[in-house]
């Protein structure tokens, strides 16, 4: 029972090390994604220069149903900044070989208006 307290308190301390060290690979479509999201974010702003998209934060979020057919497409979120304000941006691909189709987007601010 000892052994198996070790085992289980060894692989407790050394599991976050382990797996902090190997990054995740940036997802299909991460560059053109980052591209876009400043797009969206400076056209939602009139075209503000202050206006950032932090190539750190651009990540897969997973999939949505296609409107049609029983494809998915693949949800790259990104964060963004305009002077004071923070927004998520949401980027729908449809995942084809060699090419990024921009299919959807949305922009939220982070903030409570309540």
């Amino acid at each position: 029972m000892r052994r198996i307290l070790r085992a289980l308190a060894l692989i407790a301390a050394t599991g976050p090390a382990a797996t902090a060290a190997v990054a995740a690979p940036a997802p299909p479509c991460a560059a053109e994604a980052e591209r876009q999201a400043l797009k969206l974010l400076r056209f939602h702003s009139d075209g503000d220069a202050r206006a950032t998209v932090d190539p750190a934060s651009v990540r897969s979020v997973g999939t949505v149903a296609s409107l049609v057919g029983t494809r998915r497409f693949q949800v790259i979120e990104a964060e963004g900044s305009i002077d004071k304000g923070d927004y998520r941006i949401r980027l729908i691909y449809a995942p084809m070989p060699g090419s990024c189709v921009l299919m959807g987007q949305e922009i939220l601010e982070r903030s409570d208006p309540y």
